[in-house]
């Protein structure tokens, strides 16, 4: 709770009491028999206690056992009805016992009640939904939450289960994730046409492989198993102090300078209209002929502002309205800018026809990727050109195959979203691109908008960096075979030179 305090998410947050779920609400998913077997373990003395829970696997029964349970259960039940009714947008329950092991009559695994099994047919019965996605990450697969919906007739469950390993300097535990990422894409393939499209499956190197094909163990207690631990260890480390952990900044959402006072935006999103000193703007305005007319001289003395205000740690993230002429000049200074402020690393995503400055240097301070330019292509380590897919599976393979990838790898400080003329978005896809590229940054992202835009795109890009969730693309259209192409040729010019881009183990 300290830390929470310390970043100031606690005041962010509505905190809930857990109440007890109720035996009909427990029998959603449990047999009558089995809750009232749990509630009988209240009165049972130790010896009792300890016969009953060797009849089931790894569960350890104690008298407070069935009302640690309900709570648990319980606590599920109230962050489904305040988000489902609207009292919040989203939530985190912190509960034990857990309850992904847990059968409609057999305690498992320390799971007594299933907690989201319950909470996904209390949403089912008390508010109508239909589609429900559970995603459970854990190196133990929830069985108990699988029983429970694969056989259910009336709804349509996909249950998919791997597991990932805790660090990727292992390479006999990575391989072994690798191959039970790619079997389990191999199964669902038939039955989601957004996997039949492309073939992305990891690639085993054979060498680092047993004669019986299974990965080579690592012995508990042996070298190989204390220096992968020792890896371990560093590379968390070095993790950590990589995290953009910041302060939340005074205003912790969109600040809007130069667009449309009328716009609907959060309640929480102020207007602002400063502008950078003069000498700054004047300054700056000097290295572009199209930056000396009055308009655009204003504008960009706004962005400036704005950018110094994100970078002080004043606001999180902003958007701005740039004039079409001034676009890329606009984009130039906010780049040098940034990068002279002290961003030691700016992520700049130019969307439309905006060329990257021929003389900005590639020193590696600055990850240049450009949708929808001119060509496709990989100019340098830092310089990628790609296409604009034409269908929403496109779109989808590019930004989680290839954009988040690149994001994530660069680690920015600050990432510019520039959305110039004629940048092809439709509404929701730039509200998805920009909502993704805020967790890399720590959420510091500053929007560049041609002013000639609709002030519905403003207000749909200001509502996703507050922190709403972005809108739904639409209909799914699996990428056309050019867009699949044109991604697998980029990924493999820069495979060799960025380490998440990388699908197969080290050899």
């Amino acid at each position: 709770m300290g830390l929470l305090q310390q970043r100031g998410l606690e005041q962010r947050c509505l905190r809930l009491a857990a109440g007890e779920a109720s035996e009909a609400e427990l029998g959603l998913v449990h047999s009558p028999e089995y809750v009232a077997l749990m509630r009988g373990t209240q009165a049972l003395g130790t010896e009792e206690l300890r016969a009953l829970s060797g009849q089931y696997d790894a569960v350890y029964l104690h008298p407070s056992t069935f009302h640690s349970a309900q709570l648990a259960a319980g606590a599920g039940l109230q962050l489904v009805d305040a988000v489902l009714t609207g009292a919040v947008h989203n939530g985190l329950a912190l509960v034990r016992p857990p309850g992904h092991h847990s059968q409609r009559a057999a305690a498992n695994g320390f799971c007594v009640f299933n907690n989201v099994a319950i909470a996904a047919r209390h949403a089912q019965q008390k508010h109508g939904l239909h589609r429900i996605l559970i995603v459970d990450w854990d190196i133990h697969h929830g069985q108990g939450t699988q029983y429970t919906f694969e056989d259910d007739p009336r709804w349509g469950w996909e249950m998919l289960t791997t597991w990932l390993p805790s660090c990727t300097c292992c390479s006999p535990w990575l391989l072994s994730a690798l191959e039970s990422i790619q079997s389990v894409r191999a199964a669902q393939v038939p039955h989601w046409t957004s996997l039949q499209q492309q073939d992305l499956a990891p690639v085993l190197n054979p060498s680092n492989r047993s004669p019986e094909g299974r990965p080579s163990p690592l012995l508990s207690q042996g070298p190989e198993f204390k220096a992968a631990a020792a890896q371990a260890t560093v590379a968390l480390s070095s993790l950590l102090d990589r995290l953009h952990l910041r302060p939340m900044p005074p205003v912790r959402t969109v600040a809007l300078a130069s667009l449309d006072t009328a716009l609907v935006l959060p309640h929480e999103v102020p207007h602002q209209e400063g502008s950078a000193l003069k000498e700054e703007a004047q300054s700056w305005a000097s290295l572009h002929e199209a930056l000396a007319e009055d308009e655009a001289a204003s504008a960009l003395g706004k962005v400036l502002n704005l950018l110094d205000r994100i970078l002080d740690g004043q606001v999180s993230s902003g958007i701005a309205a740039t004039p079409a002429s001034a676009a890329v000049a606009t984009l130039d200074v906010a780049i040098r800018c940034g990068l002279s402020q002290g961003a030691q690393r700016l992520l700049c995503v130019a969307v439309g026809q905006l060329d990257r400055p021929s003389d900005l240097a590639d020193d590696g301070r600055n990850l240049w990727l450009n949708i929808r330019g001119k060509e496709a292509g990989v100019l340098s380590m830092f310089h990628v050109s790609m296409p604009l897919p034409g269908t929403t599976g496109g779109f989808l393979n590019f930004l989680l195959a290839l954009v988040l990838p690149l994001a994530y790898s660069f680690r920015p400080d600050l990432v510019l979203l520039a959305l110039g003329p004629d940048h092809g978005l439709r509404d929701p896809q730039a509200a998805l691109l920009a909502s993704l590229l805020r967790a890399p940054a720590g959420c510091r992202v500053l929007a560049l908008v041609d002013e000639e835009s609709t002030t519905r795109l403003a207000g749909v890009l200001a509502q996703v960096l507050h922190g709403e969730a972005p809108p739904s693309l639409g209909p799914f259209c699996v990428a056309s075979p050019e867009d699949t192409q044109a991604l697998m040729h980029l990924r493999g010019q820069l495979e060799p030179q960025w380490k998440m881009l990388q699908v197969a183990a080290p050899a």
